[in-house]
């Protein structure tokens, strides 16, 4: 256990770059579950994952699937290395001699693992929030056949109250950087941190159910207490771990969506923090909107977090450091 956890670097390299195979697999999946928790009832774009995906190849080309990748890619490299380097060297200072961590341990180190990964994973879901759902929204306000290399979208200006006051458009083609830098000019570095009270109610409330059931799961796939299990229970334990968790905080991920989307339908209301947020889709959508897509949301999360305890157990890290080590890393 200690000899693991003093390898630090090794494990911010296996989950950088589980994030990021994980990302590129996925990604698709991950924009319908965006648009369709943004969907408002009775204005459905799309009746449901396949719907979503068809009809975004059709207006927006191929690669429209993977608007708002690039900022993902980009950020998911810190993200799910301070997310699982964080919960090892939590359960690390959480153990003693060596023995084995309690469940509520177990939770407590996840717990902690998911307020550390918030840093990186806010302003990362704003951006790529308002990049996914452009498509929905313009399909919406003009259901015409649109440009798979220029998508033009309706863009709320991003000067007004956060999801709040008198909605002024214009026409024009968006990204992450315009989208951060009119954030960063308007409100500051707080307006790329929209949504931190429902995204820390999304990620640590995962981290704690997803961590102890991995490590429970993955310790019934050991031949012996002092084996490690095969690759491959490693990796359908991460898979059925993370999603159980992912559909188990749905609910947090569709209110921290609505929240940070400020791109609006043109009769779609806003809403002014967590509590008015679940309120107003509890009344005016019923209780199933809160699983909105929370099967995508799981087919999403499976395979990444798979992947994630793969490159744990084949030990991509070690020996990337092993054998091109930069000499301030082998200290």
């Amino acid at each position: 256990m200690s000899q693991q956890q003093i390898n630090l670097p090794a494990k911010l390299i296996n989950g950088g770059i589980a994030g990021i195979v994980g990302v590129t697999c996925v990604f698709p999946v991950d924009l319908a579950k965006t648009r369709l928790q943004n969907q408002r009832s009775g204005q459905q774009v799309y009746k449901s994952m396949m719907d979503c995906l068809v009809k975004t190849i059709r207006s927006e080309g191929y690669f429209g699937m993977y608007r708002g990748a690039a900022v993902n890619l980009t950020l998911v490299t810190p993200e799910k290395a301070i997310k699982l380097a964080a919960n090892d060297l939590f359960r690390h200072h959480l153990s003693k001699d060596g023995k084995g961590l309690t469940v509520f341990k177990e939770m407590l180190a996840g717990c902690g693992a998911g307020m550390c990964q918030v840093i990186v994973t806010t302003p990362m879901e704003m951006l790529k929030i308002q990049l996914q759902d452009a498509g929905r929204i313009a399909q919406q306000q003009k259901p015409v056949m649109m440009s798979p290399t220029k998508l033009a979208v309706t863009n709320t200006v991003l000067s007004r109250s956060y999801n709040s006051g008198p909605v002024m458009s214009a026409t024009r083609a968006v990204s992450a950087t315009q989208i951060a830098k009119e954030l960063l000019q308007k409100q500051g570095i707080q307006g790329l941190y929209k949504g931190l009270g429902a995204t820390l109610m999304r990620d640590v409330p995962f981290s704690i159910v997803y961590f102890p059931l991995f490590a429970n799961l993955n310790r019934l796939g050991k031949p012996s207490p002092a084996e490690s299990s095969p690759f491959y229970w490693a990796f359908l334990s991460g898979c059925v771990a993370g999603s159980t968790a992912a559909v188990a905080v749905n609910p947090c991920d569709v209110v921290k969506t609505r929240l940070q989307s400020l791109n609006k339908g043109a009769v779609e209301e806003s809403y002014n923090g967590v509590m008015d947020c679940v309120s107003k889709i509890m009344r005016k959508e019923g209780p199933s909107a809160f699983l909105k897509g929370a099967g995508c949301r799981a087919l999403v999360i499976a395979p990444l977090f798979g992947i994630a305890q793969v490159m744990y157990f084949v030990g991509v890290g070690e020996y990337i450091l092993d054998n091109y080590s930069p000499s301030f890393l082998s200290v």
